[in-house]
């Protein structure tokens, strides 16, 4: 298997996973954490979460069909760095746990970058 395709599983997974384990069939307390922090009521909080489960599924399957496209790549660079901010600002005490957005992101946003520079070299050797 390629590091094209490699990069691609991980980040597809990745994406797909965060959306419907934690988000869609079970509510993870630290979810419940995240979107309490912005003030809303329960019932809000709870669409907030599942709207963000059906937005990364959703995400999870157009980079899994779409990962050759430079702009997903970026998309998904920028949306785990986002993401990342976002607790940072708002919950900045998950950063040091044993299981963090520290490691997730920038791990995921790490591979993107070797996806991106692997298919910007898959280009030059089609044209060489």
């Amino acid at each position: 298997m390629s590091s094209i395709q490699i990069a691609r599983f991980i980040i597809s997974f990745s994406w797909l996973y965060h959306g419907i384990f934690p988000k869609l069939i079970h509510i993870a307390p630290l979810e419940k954490l995240m979107t309490a922090s912005l003030g809303l009521s329960n019932e809000l909080s709870y669409l907030l979460t599942k709207s963000a489960g059906v937005g990364e599924v959703i995400f999870g399957l157009a980079f899994f069909i779409l990962y050759r496209n430079k702009a997903i790549v970026l998309l998904n660079i920028i949306g785990l760095t986002g993401l990342l901010a976002f607790v940072a600002l708002m919950q900045p005490q998950l950063l040091i746990e044993a299981f963090n957005p520290v490691t997730t992101n920038i791990g995921l946003i790490g591979i993107s970058l070797i996806l991106l520079l692997e298919l910007k070299n898959e280009i030059k050797k089609g044209k060489a």
